[in-house]
């Protein structure tokens, strides 16, 4: 897997996508899921999607199981965004964390998320080798997020 790593959505992702805002938008946030909202690296408009937030030693994280994905582009671009549930609005500062620093992270949000996310993965799980956790780091970004103050 490279790092150039994007896959692009299935017309079944866009339906369960779609779905999830829906819901999330109402405050239903599907085991946990929310709206990333991030502006737009070239228009500076604000764009959405669904996002799995995972903590991990007090310390959250956001996931990209697509690859280099356009919200990942926008969020290197912008710093940070937003995350929606509801009428609630988190804003927040990212900084991309480096693959040697990926592995636990990776391992937790497949044991939480692989029923979602696992075929983007191409057979690794969470219980794959930390070496092939830290062989696949590159073709999926990882966030640290915080709290805007």
């Amino acid at each position: 897997m490279t790092e150039l790593r994007n896959l692009k959505p299935s017309k079944f992702d866009r339906v369960f996508n779609g779905l999830a805002k829906r819901l999330t938008k109402i405050g239903i946030g599907l085991a946990g899921s929310q709206i990333l909202a991030v502006r737009g690296r070239k228009s500076g408009e604000w764009r959405t999607t669904p996002v799995n937030p995972l903590t991990l030693h007090g310390e959250r994280y956001l996931v990209a199981p697509r690859g280099h994905t356009q919200w990942v582009r926008n969020m290197r671009a912008a710093g940070g965004g937003e995350l929606r549930l509801g009428r609630r609005v988190e804003p927040f500062t990212a900084v991309e964390v480096e693959d040697g620093a990926k592995p636990e992270i990776l391992r937790l949000y497949l044991k939480k998320w692989a029923w979602e996310v696992g075929r983007f993965f191409d057979g690794v799980d969470a219980h794959s080798s930390d070496g092939k956790l830290l062989e696949i780091a590159p073709g999926f970004p990882v966030f640290r997020i915080s709290a805007r103050g």
